[in-house]
């Protein structure tokens, strides 16, 4: 009988610890905020965030709109500048740097480059340095005189004598990448058979 009166009481005090626990609150709907930001060349695109059978269109850079899940998403407002490097900033840190082109001019039937084009060889060679890239295309192309094939011989010609260039100065080989595209893919369409100057090129793109 005494063994009994003594564990009955350990019992119900158990109990009453677990009585006045407090209930778990249920979980947050989740929340996210949407933030449209600039490429760099500071132009903005548009999207449109749907919820609930609610639109918002965000079309002007670090417009931002708030979703919660099952509710229609918040009025567009524009997040400071100090905001966005305080959310983002790490994460934009680390996005890859984006591709830069250059365009070389060449003289007309040459594997010369022109003048100005000569100049802007020396950006060339500051930005792959500085990059460090992992792959440097180089596409000769040419304008729309003369036959296909003299014209893509003469596109890789040019091609090959700004690679020649690039190596000359130090830039890795296995970086480069030659192609031609002849006298397809011209900058400024054109019919056949008309010497455009904006189309006797090479594009270099700094990957």
């Amino acid at each position: 009988m005494t063994r009994r009166s003594f564990l009955l009481p350990i019992v119900l005090l158990l109990l009453a610890a677990a009585c006045a626990t407090p209930p778990k609150p249920p979980p947050r709907a989740s929340r996210d905020i949407i933030v449209l930001l600039p490429d760099d060349q500071g132009k903005t695109g548009a999207i449109v965030v749907t919820s609930a059978g609610v639109e918002r269109r965000l079309d002007r850079p670090r417009q931002t709109v708030t979703v919660e899940a099952g509710s229609p998403p918040g009025l567009p407002a524009e997040m400071p500048g100090q905001e966005v490097q305080a959310i983002a900033g790490s994460a934009l840190a680390a996005l890859p740097k984006p591709p830069l082109r250059f365009i070389l001019y060449f003289e007309h039937d040459s594997a010369d480059l022109t003048p100005a084009s000569q100049a802007l060889l020396k950006k060339v060679l500051e930005t792959i340095r500085d990059r460090a890239p992992v792959d440097v295309s180089v596409v000769g192309h040419t304008d729309t005189v003369g036959l296909k094939g003299y014209n893509y011989a003469l596109s890789m010609k040019r091609a090959r004598a700004v690679a020649t260039l690039l190596l000359g100065q130090g830039i890795d080989p296995a970086t480069l990448d030659v192609t031609s595209h002849g006298k397809d893919n011209p900058l400024v369409p054109t019919g056949d058979q008309v010497p455009e100057p904006r189309n006797r090129r090479v594009e270099i793109t700094v990957r």
